[in-house]
C-alpha cells in the first residue's frame, strides 16, 4: 500500500553515486604539489593563433607521468588517487600510463599531414580509469587529464603554450562493459583511441578538442 524505503530512497541513492564517480571528471585533485600546476614552458604568444589550422607534423612525443602523482590500488567505486589502472598486472603503474599515453598520442599525431616539424611535450596530472567495482557494475568517467606544450622542432619557438587537456569520457560499465571486452575493447583499447581522436581535434580543429559530457548523466542512466 505504502511505499517501501528502498523505492523512496533509491532516487537519491542513484544521485549520490552519479556525483561520486563523476567526480574524477569535475575536479581536479593535484593541488598537493605546487610544480604539478606549473606550466612544462613559460608561455609565450607563440605563432599559433587561436582558430588556424596547424600545419604540423609531430616528430617526438615527450611524456611526463610524474611520480608525486598518488596511486590507489583500492577496489572501490571511487578511490582517491591521481592514478587508477588495473587491466595490466600489478606493477609500476607510472610506467604502465606512460606507455599507454604515448600509444595513444603517437596514434593521434600520425594522422596528421603537415610539414612543421613539431615536439609535444605532455605532462600527466591525471589518469583515472575504473576499478573492478566500477567497472562490473554502474561504471563511471575515465578521466585521463594532461598539461601539453608544442614546440618548433627547428627553432624552438613555443607554437603553443602548456595547456591543460581534459580528454574525460564515459567508461563502460555492467552488461556493456563485458559485452565489450568479449569484443576485444578493453579500457586500454577505448583510452588509446580517445587519447588519439583527442590528440588529432587539438592539433587540426579551429576549435580544438570539445570535452565529452562529464559523466552525470551516463552514469545516472545504468542504475
Amino acid at each position: 500500500m505504502y511505499p517501501t524505503i528502498a523505492k523512496l530512497f533509491r532516487p537519491a541513492l542513484a544521485l549520490t553515486m552519479a556525483l561520486g564517480l563523476s567526480a574524477c571528471a569535475a575536479i581536479d585533485t593535484t593541488s598537493r604539489n605546487a610544480p604539478l600546476e606549473a606550466p612544462l614552458t613559460a608561455p609565450e604568444a607563440g605563432s599559433f593563433a587561436p582558430g588556424q589550422l596547424s600545419d604540423f607534423k609531430v616528430v617526438q612525443i615527450s611524456v611526463n607521468v610524474p611520480n608525486s602523482l598518488r596511486v590507489s590500488e583500492a577496489n572501490r567505486y571511487y578511490p582517491s588517487g591521481d592514478i587508477v589502472w588495473r587491466e595490466d598486472p600489478l606493477g609500476d603503474r607510472y610506467a604502465q600510463v606512460k606507455a599507454i599515453m604515448e600509444a595513444g598520442l603517437a596514434r593521434g599525431a600520425d594522422r596528421l599531414n603537415g610539414t612543421r616539424p613539431v615536439i609535444m611535450q605532455v605532462m600527466v596530472t591525471r589518469f583515472h580509469a575504473l576499478t573492478e567495482k566500477a567497472r562490473y557494475t554502474i561504471g563511471g568517467v575515465h578521466a585521463i587529464q594532461f598539461y601539453m606544450t608544442v614546440i618548433d622542432a627547428t627553432t624552438g619557438e613555443t607554437l603553443i603554450p602548456s595547456k591543460l587537456i581534459k580528454a574525460d569520457f564515459d567508461g563502460l560499465g555492467g552488461s556493456a562493459a563485458i559485452a565489450a571486452e568479449a569484443r576485444g575493447v578493453t579500457q586500454k583499447v577505448r583510452i588509446t583511441d580517445q587519447l588519439a581522436k583527442v590528440i588529432q581535434d587539438e592539433l587540426s580543429r579551429p576549435e580544438g578538442y570539445v570535452a565529452q559530457t562529464n559523466g552525470v548523466i551516463g552514469v545516472i542512466n545504468q542504475l
